[in-house]
């Protein structure tokens, strides 16, 4: 059970964020004698892959505080944070997969589950933030963006932290996170249409 959340929210960080999970898993795992990752995800423990990730993560950060960039970014991004949820979910639920050995294998049992549970989490968190976005933009003249993209990195690092170290505070971090941008959005939205 606790894998579960472990992997849901790292899967939710990673809508926000796609690198930031898959950092703290990979530092996590180098550094933290109690998370170890399971074989066929340990490639996120490899100092290049690390580099790596560090790299997209800044170009991330910068290109997602800019107004209308942040938008090209989320459509861009489409792609990405999904599987890299996909990869954390399966990673934090400790799934062993046959993927990198003998890709048919991976399909024929039931080592793909966990992937495509996180890839739903992450699209579903994805879409709402790309869906959220426009409407701060246009709401606020573009000042929203880099506050929100400033906060959504804080969220997906507490996320991925709280989902390693205690999940079920992860999963009341999850649930106070959707509140919060419902809340958002709603007053957004509110603001604009009583500006037209």
């Amino acid at each position: 059970m606790l894998e579960v959340l472990t992997g849901s929210g790292l899967a939710v960080a990673a809508g926000l964020n796609a690198y930031i999970p898959l950092l703290v898993l990979g530092i996590a795992g180098q550094t933290l004698d109690f998370v170890a990752l399971p074989a066929a995800w340990a490639w996120l423990e490899n100092p290049w892959v690390i580099a790596i990730l560090i790299v997209l993560l800044i170009i991330e950060v910068v290109a997602d505080k800019v107004p209308m960039v942040d938008s090209i970014n989320d459509w861009i991004q489409t792609l990405v944070r999904p599987a890299a949820g996909g990869i954390a979910f399966g990673t934090g639920a400790a799934s062993e997969t046959a993927v990198v050995t003998d890709p048919a294998s991976f399909f024929s049992s039931n080592a793909w589950v966990p992937v495509a549970i996180g890839i739903v989490l992450a699209l579903g968190t994805h879409a709402t933030k790309m869906a959220a976005r426009p409407v701060l933009n246009a709401a606020t003249a573009g000042v929203a963006a880099p506050v929100v993209s400033t906060l959504e990195d804080v969220s997906s690092v507490v996320l991925s932290l709280l989902a390693l170290i205690v999940p079920v505070l992860g999963t009341i971090a999850l649930v106070a996170l959707v509140a919060l941008l419902f809340v958002r959005v709603r007053r957004a939205r509110r603001a604009q249409h009583l500006r037209q």
